[in-house]
């Protein structure tokens, strides 16, 4: 069976990069599986995401030895580890704060089911939206979040408001108990080191995409 290292890895030892890494091998894993597949290898994972396998079983080792000899990696088995490395194997209720164009588009992706998010409730200040259900989420108005936030036992949320309102969410969300926010709002935003922030600015890919187009095509 696949074991972790006891808790000879922190969080904070582990580079970002590793971290997204595993998110990768873990979406491949469960295709693998979809098709059947019992077993893998890091030679295999690397060539399905243009990693090299040396890459693949660096980022492993940093949680524990999961391989078999002659055999590789059980999908199944490397599936549960990651998922429990990344947290994912519980339910993680999830708030979303703003319910325009993008918080509906969030509301109906089914992906987040898929992988143990479950989004729990909506919040907004429209009166027209208030008390509706979207995808068949209650949207509630945001003096309310607080008591939702406890009742729900919300950990995450996610920031969907304008760049303008977005600082003023975040320290609602933090002073509701939330955990650790998403941000797609397009500005940056501050919050005490005890809540966990990830930025999502899809601007600033689309930036980077047409960067690496740009060069690609003058260098060729």
């Amino acid at each position: 069976m696949a074991e972790r290292k006891n808790n000879e890895t922190s969080r904070d030892t582990v580079p970002d990069a590793v971290v997204s890494r595993l998110s990768l091998y873990l979406r491949e894993l469960q295709h693998l599986i979809a098709n059947d597949c019992e077993t893998t290898s890091s030679t295999q994972l690397g060539r399905l995401l243009g990693f090299t396998d040396a890459q693949v079983r660096k980022d492993l080792a940093y949680f524990g030895q999961f391989g078999y000899p002659g055999i590789g990696y059980r999908c199944s088995e490397l599936v549960g580890a990651i998922r429990k490395i990344l947290g994912t194997d519980r339910s993680w209720p999830i708030g979303i704060i703003g319910v325009g164009n993008l918080g509906r588009a969030l509301l109906g992706y089914r992906g987040f089911d898929q992988q143990g998010f479950e989004i729990a409730a909506a919040f907004d200040t429209v009166d027209d939206k208030v008390g509706q259900e979207f995808e068949g989420i209650r949207v509630y108005h945001i003096s309310d979040l607080e008591k939702i936030v406890e009742k729900m036992s919300i950990k995450l949320g996610i920031i969907a408001v304008p760049g303008p309102a977005a600082q003023d969410v975040a320290n609602l969300l933090v002073d509701a108990g939330v955990e650790g926010v998403l941000n797609f709002a397009p500005v940056t935003i501050s919050l005490p080191d005890s809540v966990q922030l990830v930025g999502v600015d899809l601007a600033i890919q689309l930036e980077q995409l047409s960067f690496a187009v740009v060069n690609r095509a003058t260098n060729s």
